[in-house]
């Protein structure tokens, strides 16, 4: 992805008719700091207008943090500092259908989003001729995380290639690829399906829509929906991400197009109902009565800009906070 400059201000969070009301003595000047909102404390009175973190990953190794790499040590670190601040996880999808059964009361969602599907995401090792999780990887990291962190839950989204270089395929396809078999690619997309994890379009091969034509366009995002739709059959893909953040000419292709497969005839169409920006700080409440589905803002984990913003969100008292009623 190209580096994109973080948005720290937070904007203003407005209640329109129809908006579900906050707690009384809550101001909806977010802008100016004056809000009466209590931040990671179990008791914290609802806020169902703040804002929701979409947290960007991409490779998880190395032993030093890039534009584009986090280290093992560092995502993990970014978990533990969602946990103890009150967050807990949940995908995109339940964001757009407003279902925060999986956050308690009082404590508030984040979405953790991993862009190009490369094999230090999610690898497998074998050992005595079974398949496990590589420990290492960031679903081993998630899932590890999940033993010790009760209310941490497998909801992530995975915004995969197909067609990637590099690895970026599935996870990998390549043993030169952190081990990785080809067959094992559909084994891990259908795995995180039944985990509970969300699968989102990303691009056949992580494509500059912005240079391309329509049909082009809609031929990489349509093929790679098809190459989910071979490792879990059925399922509705409602996600899409841009890579590099690049909209196509004609943006509205970003979420729905179709595309005719010229060896079978056979017309293949997307229809999504949330596309993912690479950056511009904390995403809106989908109660906010100016969130669009089809723009929301994520955090690239670059430095230390998810801590910054978390630790920012709590100060001005403007994260999203569960109520009792979901």
């Amino acid at each position: 992805m190209d580096r994109r400059v973080v948005v720290l201000s937070l904007l203003t969070a407005a209640c329109s008719a129809g908006s579900p009301k906050q707690s009384a003595g809550i101001t909806h000047d977010s802008a100016g700091g004056n809000v009466a909102v209590a931040a990671a404390e179990p008791s914290a009175a609802a806020n169902l207008l703040g804002r929701i973190p979409v947290l960007e990953y991409h490779v998880i190794a190395g032993e030093k943090n890039s534009l584009y790499t986090r280290t093992a040590a560092s995502f993990r670190a970014d978990l533990e500092e969602a946990y103890k601040r009150g967050y807990r996880p949940i995908t995109i999808a339940q964001m757009l259908d407003k279902d925060f059964r999986d956050v308690p009361a009082g404590m508030s969602p984040v979405v953790a989003v991993f862009d190009d599907a490369s094999d230090s995401q999610f690898r497998y090792v074998e050992q005595n001729g079974k398949l496990v999780i590589d420990p290492t990887s960031a679903v081993g990291i998630w899932m590890d995380f999940t033993k010790s962190h009760p209310g941490w839950k497998n909801r992530a989204v995975f915004c995969m290639l197909n067609g990637g270089a590099a690895g970026h395929n599935f996870f990998g396809d390549n043993p030169k690829f952190g081990g990785q078999k080809k067959e094992w690619r559909f084994l891990k997309v259908k795995w995180l399906s039944d985990q509970g994890f969300e699968l989102c379009d990303h691009t056949l091969w992580h494509a500059k829509l912005n240079k391309y034509s329509d049909a082009v366009v809609q031929e990489q995002i349509a093929r790679n929906a098809m190459g989910i739709d071979s490792a879990v059959p059925g399922y509705k893909i409602r996600t899409m991400a841009l890579p590099y953040g690049l909209w196509p000419k004609n943006r509205p292709l970003a979420s729905h197009g179709s595309w005719t497969d010229p060896k079978t005839g056979r017309t293949h169409s997307y229809n999504f109902e949330a596309v993912l920006e690479v950056s511009g700080g904390p995403a809106l409440s989908p109660y906010d009565a100016k969130f669009d589905p089809k723009k929301i803002n994520r955090i690239e984990a670059i430095g230390d800009d998810i801590r910054r913003q978390l630790a920012r969100l709590d100060s001005t008292r403007t994260r999203f906070v569960a109520s009792n009623s979901k």
